[in-house]
């Protein structure tokens, strides 16, 4: 019976070296590394195999930098959430918990209190800026295939996610720039037709940045399995 030790050593060092980037060189990558991340993340399974996830990507800093512009004008301007998805109204219980956990350990990081009101404010804006990275893949998926495609589209996001890393990438999930969906769709000519889950930022990291040290926990098999 052939081994399958090595793929277990290689997927457990994918899992658990990947993290969520924060701080970004300025350098774009090269057009077939993205295109070779696509491609691996596309292998994601899917329901009755309709592969319902579309992506547009900025495949230079300039359009990068173009659309984040852009995007801050609007956020300034436009605050309020117009999202094709709802957003979660409130987390409780457990879930809270991990959202706060993950929060402090962000600011943490960053030297940013919980009084400091204004520095938290900053860098929850930068969100937006996609925290510099120079590349972002807006994703999204018809309207008309309903949650099962959400569901695959998430399958296809950490395939993604996944991809990067393995090609030494980093990335971002944010959905965030969700919260501006009928502004990213009008700015890169995607059709209402279509509803935008996240945007995925990625890049280089500056992987000595404060920001890009800390982890956030993870649940246990016991926190996430009944078995029955």
């Amino acid at each position: 019976m052939t081994s399958h030790t090595p793929d277990l050593a290689a997927f457990d060092r994918l899992t658990d070296g990947r993290f969520t980037c924060r701080a970004y060189q300025n350098k774009a990558l090269d057009v077939a590394l993205i295109r070779s991340i696509v491609s691996m993340a596309g292998r994601s399974a899917s329901w009755c195999n309709v592969q319902p996830w579309q992506l547009v990507i900025t495949e230079t800093l300039e359009s990068t930098e173009s659309f984040r512009a852009a995007l801050m004008e609007r956020v300034r301007s436009h605050p309020e959430n117009e999202s094709d998805l709802p957003f979660p109204p409130r987390y409780e219980g457990v879930y809270g918990e991990r959202r706060r956990g993950a929060g402090i350990a962000l600011y943490s990081s960053l030297g940013i209190g919980p009084k400091d009101t204004e520095r938290s404010a900053e860098q929850a804006l930068r969100n937006f800026r996609m925290f510099d990275a120079p590349h972002v893949a807006i994703v999204t998926v018809p309207v008309a295939l309903g949650p099962y495609a959400l569901v695959d589209a998430g399958g296809f996001i950490s395939a993604f996610l996944l991809a990067a890393h393995a090609h030494g990438v980093a990335t971002t999930p944010q959905g965030a720039l969700a919260r501006h969906a009928h502004f990213v769709r009008e700015y890169f000519d995607i059709p209402d037709t279509q509803q935008m889950i996240c945007g995925i930022s990625f890049g280089y990291a500056e992987v000595e940045h404060p920001v890009n040290q800390f982890r956030t926990t993870r649940a246990g098999v016991d926190d996430l399995a009944r078995f029955a």
